[in-house]
């Protein structure tokens, strides 16, 4: 029988220190809660960040996906194309302004959204395509950009996971007509809590998502578009400008973990490793998810060795219940996404991850596959 061991290296670790406690306080005593100075100034600095004129902050990555939707003015019977393996939220926002999620299959090895499927799935109606960022390594935005242009529909990139991923010289994000991004704590950044940003270089859509989120208001008691209440709180925002300042820095750190888990792990041929990106796509490793067929069979083992694992995501949207009883979805539909379900594994992965204990987690994934050729 296998020994129970504590837990010695958890999924995520999520920082907060001194400086962002200290600075959540002064919004408390000294900023309106809703809508205060510190709102204003976050946006102002990761749009900097990123490399847009203009960063509207919401209540949520969701709601700013549903928001920059609205604003680009996608609504019903639109269709919008968009990956089926993801979290159900980014399909979840285009039924949320009333709209047809067109699912579509992925690449197999990067994990997002294949650009070869878009042009087998599109169908009359598209106005827009939802590609998703996933795990931190940047989707193929130049085929998609080819595509929106020659069909004239919208991009608004998914980038909740990927906040500072580079393709071809562009934060991502920046790329397409609009760019979301979650805060959610297990983020590369987060702001203490729920929240989101909208990022675009177009005045129009940039104030029209910032009323949206604002209950359509023009004055205090007069509003001229149904809006909704989808505000950051002070609070919230203050602890994401301290997070921003390091956001940089753990990247870099996440970087060298997974490039310590590639050297580590390259000689399992039971293993397919995450893409590392190269002089073009510089992902974020947001999660460090390897593919095994005994993913089940490994997952328990490490937690029993003290590793805490995760499965991101075991359910493709299509197969999600509710999506099966909507759309008639069944299993086979997108192969390649039911495929990483079943065997997609996350690793644990955050800045302070240490190198021993990277070694730690190797070593015992080493250990299982050796027990399992033995048997075998």
């Amino acid at each position: 029988m296998v020994k129970k061991y504590s837990l010695i290296v958890p999924l995520s670790k999520p920082t907060f220190d001194e400086e962002m406690e200290n600075a959540a306080l002064y919004a408390l005593k000294n900023e309106h809660f809703v809508l205060g100075e510190d709102v204003y100034k976050f946006e102002e600095e990761f749009a900097r960040f990123c490399g847009s004129k203009h960063a509207i902050s919401t209540s949520s990555g969701t709601h700013a996906l549903q928001l920059s939707l609205l604003a680009l003015g996608i609504g019903r019977r639109n269709n919008v194309m968009t990956t089926t393996f993801s979290f159900v939220a980014t399909s979840n926002a285009i039924l949320h302004v009333n709209a047809n999620p067109v699912l579509v299959d992925i690449d197999i090895l990067t994990y997002n959204i294949d650009p070869l499927q878009i042009l087998k799935r599109k169908k009359e109606g598209t106005r827009a395509i939802i590609p998703v960022h996933l795990y931190g390594y940047p989707a193929d935005m130049e085929p998609i950009m080819h595509s929106a242009a020659s069909d004239n529909f919208k991009v608004v990139e998914d980038a909740c996971q990927a906040h500072g991923a580079i393709y071809h010289g562009s934060k991502v994000g920046t790329i397409g007509d609009v760019g979301c991004f979650s805060f959610y704590p297990s983020k590369n950044m987060t702001v203490g809590g729920d929240g989101g940003m909208v990022v675009t270089n177009d005045e129009e859509i940039a104030a029209r998502t910032a009323k949206l989120r604002d209950c359509g208001r023009v004055t205090k008691y007069e509003h001229d578009i149904v809006g909704y209440t989808s505000r950051l709180n002070t609070v919230n925002a203050a602890i994401g400008r301290v997070q921003l300042k390091r956001l940089e820095t753990w990247n870099r750190q996440r970087m060298n973990a997974a490039l310590l888990y590639h050297k580590l792990l390259s000689d399992l041929d039971e293993v397919v490793l995450p893409p590392s990106g190269d002089r073009h796509v510089k992902p974020v490793h947001h999660l460090f998810v390897i593919r095994v067929e005994k993913r089940d069979d490994l997952k328990k083992w490490l937690e029993d060795n003290g590793i805490q694992c995760g499965i991101h995501y075991p359910l493709p949207i299509h197969l999600q219940p509710v999506y099966k009883r909507m759309f008639k979805f069944r299993e086979g539909d997108y192969p390649a996404s039911e495929l990483a379900a079943r065997t997609c594994l996350s690793l644990p992965m955050y800045p302070s991850l240490k190198s021993d204990e990277i070694k730690y987690v190797s070593e015992r994934v080493h250990e299982f596959f050796n027990r399992s050729r033995t048997e075998d």
